[in-house]
């Protein structure tokens, strides 16, 4: 059986771990050469040792999302050889820990601004500049339920969500006249190496978890799932979409 992404390019940012990394699994297992980004390069080299152990091609760049010379770099890294770039996940973020507002630490608030909104930013200012050309291209943003709902002791966290929302929207209104497809994946709790730090019976998470009516939080496998298909052209008709990927969490 063909596979769908054969001859196609993708790049995924924060490729080292979690989400990141299950996509790029995802990704090469439907043919595409995956290139994964990110700050760590053992994690990435990683990811990338996977995916050819799982029979795709993969590349690694380290690059910081925030330093817009750094996305340029990577992104030609990505089209390199190939000449094109057919998918992008924007997936490198940071969440902080559980603060109430009122005790919200500045630095934590800024780290997320630069990372969740302006990583995200520019990463699709760049993606553009080689998809529009080519007048094809999907585009993924990873946002958050935190973006949808309110949770409390995440305030900033979910402001920041809230921004990659509005900013897939309003990019997907400007790039469907181009042929591109610009959509967001709203994960609820998702089992990462960061949550596995976390102890399941303390709040805030026992009360996050408990607020997913399948009872459990989600695999990154079950989000890479959905960033095949908006990736795919079997979602060739969606754009502007962000989509629920939390067991029913934002349903109440």
């Amino acid at each position: 059986m063909a596979k769908q992404f054969a001859g196609k390019s993708a790049f995924v940012t924060g490729g080292g771990s979690g989400i990141g990394r299950a996509s790029a699994l995802a990704l090469a297992a439907q043919g595409a050469l995956v290139t994964v980004a990110g700050r760590t390069e053992a994690t990435l080299d990683e990811t990338a040792r996977l995916v050819e152990e799982a029979g795709g091609e993969a590349r690694f760049v380290v690059a910081d999302v925030t330093d817009e010379a750094q996305i340029e770099m990577a992104l030609e890294a990505a089209v390199a050889g190939i000449g094109r770039l057919d998918i992008a996940l924007n997936n490198a973020g940071y969440d902080g820990e559980f603060q109430l507002t009122q005790d919200y630490s500045t630095e934590m608030l800024d780290r997320m601004i630069a990372l969740n909104v302006r990583g995200a930013f520019l990463s699709m200012k760049h993606e553009l500049k080689y998809m529009v050309p080519q007048r094809s291209g999907a585009i993924v943003n990873m946002s958050s339920g935190a973006g949808l709902v309110g949770v409390a002791g995440f305030s900033g966290y979910a402001a920041t969500k809230a921004a990659e929302v509005a900013m897939t929207k309003s990019s997907a209104v400007e790039a469907a006249p181009h042929g591109i497809r610009i959509n967001a994946v709203a994960p609820g709790l998702v089992e990462t190496p960061m949550i596995a730090t976390q102890d399941p019976n303390e709040e805030p998470f026992k009360s996050i978890i408990a607020a997913h009516p399948f009872g459990r939080i989600a695999r990154a496998a079950e989000i890479a799932e959905a960033v095949v298909w908006l990736s795919s052209d079997k979602a060739s008709f969606v754009t502007g979409v962000v989509l629920p990927v939390d067991g029913g969490y934002t349903v109440p």
